[in-house]
């Protein structure tokens, strides 16, 4: 018995190399073109709803957390089903590397948002350019295992989260397009590479 459950981790540990070292087919583009259309939606919707964000950070906040966490739940059911068919004997080793390569920099931003939140309304303005950044450095950890140009995708987020930072302050803090735009083109992007830009010729369903 000994022998069986160390050859099954052997086994185990093999698939994990394997899935590791394996390009990652799981996110479907049209469903990331979907989430940036989505954030376009939710910057017009702020627009609207939340015209002063800085005396409303309750609904700033529900309205952008509730947007992220909807694109969170869509895509991440349409990576399941999709790794699925894809990866096939692969699929729940190939699903664990990319949450795992993800997750940190989702995790650092959930933290960083709870402790400005804390921290009182002036340091929010931070918000827009953190999340970007952080998004860009989890593009940046998952492009070990995604087509190469999903690069040129991270230094967007990170060169928005940058200019967020470097101006969003006074009349232009909390902006609904300082998210809109970012992520709304951002995401485009993501879905062009991922449509476009793969390590083999062969297409995937």
């Amino acid at each position: 018995m000994a022998d069986l459950n160390k050859a099954l981790a052997q086994i185990q540990a093999i698939r994990g190399q394997v899935a590791r070292g394996s390009e990652f087919r799981g996110y479907g583009a049209e469903t990331v073109a979907a989430t940036g259309v989505l954030a376009m939606a939710a910057a017009v919707l702020q627009t609207v709803a939340v015209k002063t964000p800085a005396a409303n950070m309750l609904g700033y906040l529900a309205l952008w957390v509730s947007t992220a966490a909807v694109a969170v739940l869509v895509t991440g059911f349409q990576t399941i089903t999709r790794t699925r068919r894809v990866h096939s004997g692969l699929a729940r080793q190939m699903i664990f590397s990319a949450a795992e390569s993800f997750w940190p920099a989702i995790a650092a931003g959930v933290l960083v948002t709870a402790a400005l939140i804390r921290s009182g309304a002036p340091d929010l303005w931070l918000l827009p350019g953190l999340w970007q950044i952080f998004y860009g450095l989890g593009i940046f950890a998952s492009c070990r295992f995604l087509p190469r140009q999903m690069f040129a995708v991270g230094l967007w987020f990170l060169a928005t989260g940058a200019l967020c930072l470097a101006t969003g302050t006074g009349e232009r803090a909390l902006s609904a397009w300082e998210m809109g735009f970012p992520f709304g083109i951002g995401q485009l992007l993501l879905a062009a590479v991922l449509k476009f830009g793969h390590w083999e010729a062969d297409e995937y369903g």
